[in-house]
């Protein structure tokens, strides 16, 4: 098979996200329920079995740590080691929080790989079965997460397999490798292969032959050939010769990889059948779903999958890592990542796209519409000029009326389904920065004049910030957004508003294409209007540590390094002030270019009455310092600027004052997040932090 992208990758790579989005949806309300639970319980299972009552799919591990694991060819390029994987998933979670099953050392493979790591066993030793016995390293871990090498590396299973092996063996070995590269080699094959039988029988050729992996499929193969047509007698073969009686574990891959299998096999070609037979399969649901809507969403394209299935998710996926900016995500955002990635592998180029777009076929970008004036149109396709747009229809929006098309730019933990990884969210955009969206007004049955704004809303206040309203004749118009500096604020949503002055716009539509924004922060928060949100604070991620607010104050303490976090991961150039009081312990800190949990500057107060600048690459190495007497209980304001490669940092307090200048002359950080670290059984008090441009 020829290593070469497909002339429809882009769409081709979304359809398989979204397959697997949607059999991680369709499933995750049935885990652990057995084949008998649903028959007997639910019967023919048709379409999501139950709501999420109103609000917002839970993050799932699914399709969260494939969404860490892919940062891997960011960070380290085209061929990251296993160690250089391990270190990905260490620096996007928490310690022992975040999108993994934290179900105890020695029982739960990620938990345990995490502490092995975590302690200095590199992978892929952390995996292993001789570091970690077999009933841990063979669990289904290594399968549910490899998708994503595929989507990365089309029409070459060889090379999608041995990214997947890699990744996998973090956390897994044996056959828990062999799942994951099975699973890699049945995406990629699928951009060239649409045919179940055929893609299995790819997958095989890339796992050993004697493997109790390619047994269980092997058996499945030959089952349905001689039964062709019942797939429950299919399931009673799977589970009186590969049932969970047979293996250790709480959750063993082989059991599983059956129920792939059966989905594959007797869903014959069709999406929508693949999965419900996957799920009606029971045992780990929405693992297998998923990977059955990812191969088979590859294969047959957007158009095999069925609208229905499609519109509960709104192209929205929550995640659970460390970066709160990163745990709101779209379903086309992922996919422009692959594909990205994935033409870079292939040694192509890629064109920039916006932050949101609708290019592929009947995306929805997550944006919602407030009020009853307005209503998405989800068409399979809808373009103007040859350019994607979300079209919106529009009855009888009046001159008292407005409608607002927009997106959601923070969440908070209690709107989700449900919260067991502890997810925490950060505003995507932030004051200072500039919004740019472009809008096509169609001619038809337009009125004279539409007046149309970007806005924000803050949730603090809930108060929207627009600028002066724009007059739209029918065309398309770019419209443009500098958000004023701010102070206390929470921005949850952004988009468009739309008013008249006519008596009423008795019918009609107005199409967004592209929505994005960029520059430096420009912000102030002294802690008044923040909340306590899964052990931090609304806004806050936490590496580890108790974070809690406390006398009108942040306050963080606990032994090891803590950390909280805020602010995005594509900041670049930026000044960072901020006001604290050292309550005990000689480390009082503030951090910039945070680009996860191993990696940052840091300046702050330091042992022996002084000051000083660190950079961490897992730990903590000084790199300057100056004398500064401070004292506990004292208030002190602490500065840094990051521009390009340059660090300047001062202090005062106390009637003194003391300044650090530091150039990074191998391999700067030069884009990252805001923090605050404390530490080594310390505990700092943060009255307020400010961040504007450099």
């Amino acid at each position: 098979m020829m290593n070469q992208l497909p002339a429809d990758y882009d769409e081709r790579v979304y359809a398989g996200w979204l397959g697997k989005c949607i059999g991680v949806r369709f499933g995750a309300p049935l885990e652990n329920w057995t084949y008998e639970h649903i028959r007997d319980h639910l019967g023919e299972l048709e379409w999501y079995a139950f709501g999420e009552g109103g609000k917002v799919f839970k993050p799932d591990d699914d399709t969260s740590v494939p969404m860490l694991f892919i940062r891997a060819l960011e960070d380290f390029g085209d061929d990251p080691t296993a160690a250089q994987l391990g270190d990905t998933l260490l620096n996007y979670l928490g310690d022992q929080h975040g999108t993994i099953w934290w179900g105890g050392y020695g029982i739960s493979t990620e938990h345990t790989a995490y502490v092995n790591l975590a302690n200095g066993i590199p992978a892929p030793r952390s995996g292993s079965i001789i570091q970690n016995g077999a009933a841990t390293a063979e669990q289904i871990g290594g399968q549910i997460f490899s998708d994503i090498w595929g989507l990365v590396a089309p029409n070459d299973p060889a090379r999608a397999a041995a990214l997947a092996e890699r990744a996998a063996s973090v956390t897994h070995d044996g056959n828990g490798i062999y799942g994951g590269r099975f699973v890699a080699a049945l995406v990629s094959a699928a951009f060239s292969e649409a045919d179940p039988k055929r893609l299995i029988e790819i997958g095989l050729q890339h796992i050993p032959a004697d493997s109790e992996y390619a047994r269980v499929i092997r058996a499945m193969v030959d089952f349905h050939r001689q039964n062709p047509t019942d797939w429950r007698a299919g399931y009673a073969h799977l589970k009186a010769n590969f049932g969970y009686d047979r293996y250790p574990g709480v959750v063993h891959i082989i059991p599983n990889a059956g129920i792939i299998a059966l989905g594959l096999l007797y869903g014959e070609g069709d999406f929508s059948r693949s999965i419900r037979i996957a799920n009606m399969g029971g045992w780990d649901t929405d693992c297998n779903v998923g990977n059955v809507g990812a191969i088979m969403g590859v294969a047959l394209g957007v158009g095999g999958i069925d609208a229905r299935w499609r519109e509960p998710v709104n192209d929205l996926l929550i995640t659970a890592g460390i970066i709160g900016t990163r745990n709101i995500l779209t379903i086309p955002q992922c996919a422009d990542l692959f594909c990205r990635l994935g033409r870079r592998l292939n040694g192509a180029a890629s064109e920039p796209a916006p932050r949101y777009h609708f290019r592929y076929p009947g995306s929805t970008g997550a944006f919602e519409v407030g009020g009853d004036r307005a209503i998405p149109t989800h068409r399979s396709h809808d373009t103007v000029d040859g350019v994607g747009v979300l079209r919106v229809a529009i009855r009888k929006l009046n001159k008292k009326g407005e409608a607002r098309i927009f997106t959601r730019t923070s969440y908070r933990p209690s709107e989700l389904s449900a919260n067991s990884y502890g997810a925490q969210f950060t505003p995507l955009v932030a004051p200072g920065q500039t919004i740019r969206a472009r809008v096509y007004l169609p001619p038809q049955d337009a009125p004279e004049s539409v007046l149309a704004a970007i806005f924000v809303y803050d949730d603090y206040h809930q108060t929207y910030h627009q600028p002066q309203s724009v007059s739209l004749t029918p065309g398309w118009h770019d419209l443009t957004y500098t958000v004023p500096p701010m102070q206390d604020v929470y921005l949850s949503q952004v988009g468009v508003v739309l008013r008249v002055l006519e008596p009423i716009w008795e019918r009609g539509s107005f199409c967004i294409a592209a929505l994005d924004w960029d520059g430096a922060p420009s912000y102030k928060t002294t802690f008044a209007n923040e909340r306590p949100e899964t052990a931090a604070i609304s806004g806050w991620t936490r590496l580890r540590g108790f974070w809690r607010l406390e006398d009108g104050a942040y306050h963080g303490s606990g032994p090891g390094w803590c950390e909280s976090y805020t602010g995005d991961i594509s900041w670049s150039d930026y000044r960072l002030s901020a006001e604290l009081v050292p309550l005990l312990g000689d480390h009082h800190r503030v951090n910039v270019r945070v680009r996860g949990a191993l990696r940052s500057y840091a300046f702050g107060l330091a042992p022996d009455g002084r000051i000083a600048l660190y950079k961490k690459d897992r730990e903590y190495v000084e790199v300057a310092s100056a004398p500064f007497a401070w004292r506990h209980g004292e208030t002190y304001r602490l500065s840094i600027t990051a521009s390009g490669a340059e660090l300047a940092a001062s202090v005062e307090g106390a009637g003194q004052s003391a300044a650090l200048n530091w150039t990074d002359t191998d391999h700067a950080y030069l884009t990252g997040q805001v923090g605050f670290s404390t530490g080594q059984g310390g505990h700092t008090r943060y009255l307020s932090l400010e961040v504007s441009p450099a």
